[in-house]
């Protein structure tokens, strides 16, 4: 797969530092999961297993977002909240003056990996 596929999305983060600091974001997801596929899908940058949507990603001004449906805010809330993270129904956001959550990211993954193993969608039903 490899960073390449994400260029001309990085290069759409116009503050470098931001953009740094998101790159490392997928090259982590990458070093860690090098068994998810890695796309573009509308116009964010994802990651499949078996074809189901483990994880997703988006970038805002001041933040991005990683998103594992909704299912992962009831799971992880607290771990979230602890974190002093902000987050909506189905994402949560990650300032870029913040520390990124790692330790969380891979417990999303891994959740997702674990309870969508024999799911045969895309989506949850």
């Amino acid at each position: 797969m490899g960073m390449a596929f994400y260029d001309d999305y990085l290069a759409g983060i116009d503050n470098l530092e931001h953009r740094q600091k998101f790159a490392q974001v997928l090259k982590w997801v990458e070093a860690h999961y090098p068994n998810l596929e890695g796309r573009i899908a509308w116009k964010q940058p994802m990651f499949t297993d078996h074809g189901t949507f483990i994880i997703g990603f988006s970038v805002a001004k001041a933040h991005f977002s990683f998103a594992g449906e909704a299912k992962i805010i009831t799971v992880f809330e607290k771990e979230i909240q602890q974190a002093g993270l902000s987050y909506g129904k189905k994402l949560v956001r990650v300032g870029f003056d913040q520390e990124v959550p790692y330790e969380l990211l891979a417990k999303v993954i891994e959740f997702n990996l674990n309870d969508k193993k024999d799911c045969q969608t895309f989506w949850r039903k």
